[in-house]
């Protein structure tokens, strides 16, 4: 069953403005009956405000009445206003982050030409009117805009922008490119494994002969997670 908007604030108003029984009140606003009896008793953390249901449309006062005259009869509420959603449009980006766009944009229009604006648009949050001025250089504050990854400034997510691109360039026929940027620090740290592993052989080895190990030894994933 439906609830109202704010459960606890409803509830201390029927409290207070009608004669309800707590388990009406309980089953209407959806909590326990001990919670119901708390804000009656002036016993909850805070005062409540009471919020009027039937102002807010969720309740009428036939309703409260029929209840008043029926201890067994469970409040029905009214179908509330619809919630208003937010419409299909360009990203919501934080106040803190919007002067960061127009070098993200710059970024993606340098580095993945083959993406379109209406695509740009959505996944940055701004206008085809912006990307046409940074794209030709008209744009008012040209001279400050340094092109930076969208993803390092906080504008996009990683998997959203690879994503977009794969996309792109498959529309386009050409290869998605590769993201190489780790490769150099993977395989320094795959060495770096393997050294490690062969020091911590040689170091058990060294123990079942006797020997005291020559230094620490270093743990790896392996070493801590092997069953």
């Amino acid at each position: 069953m439906a609830q109202p908007l704010m459960p606890h604030a409803t509830a201390s108003w029927l409290v207070d403005n009608t004669s309800l029984s707590f388990e009406q009140i309980a089953e209407f606003c959806g909590l326990h009956i001990l919670e119901i009896q708390a804000i009656a008793d002036d016993t909850a953390a805070t005062k409540l405000t009471g919020r009027d249901p039937v102002r807010a449309h969720e309740l009428t006062m036939e309703e409260i009445e029929k209840g008043q005259a029926n201890p067994d009869y469970a409040l029905k509420m009214l179908k509330g206003p619809e919630q208003i959603r937010r419409t299909k449009g360009p990203r919501y980006t934080p106040v803190s982050k919007r002067q960061d766009k127009p070098d993200g944009i710059a970024w993606i229009l340098r580095h993945h030409p083959e993406i379109s604006d209406g695509a740009i648009g959505k996944l940055i949050g701004t206008t085809r009117t912006t990307i046409a001025a940074i794209r030709d250089r008209s744009h008012w504050n040209i001279a400050n805009i340094t092109p930076k990854d969208p993803v390092t400034l906080g504008l996009t997510s990683q998997r959203e922008l690879d994503a977009l691109v794969a996309k792109a360039a498959k529309a386009a026929g050409i290869e998605a490119p590769a993201d190489t940027r780790l490769e150099g620090d993977r395989e320094a740290l795959i060495e770096q494994l393997r050294a490690e592993r062969t020091a911590a052989a040689h170091a058990a080895e060294a123990g079942e002969d006797g020997e005291a190990p020559a230094g620490p030894i270093e743990h790896t994933a392996e070493t801590l997670f092997r069953s």
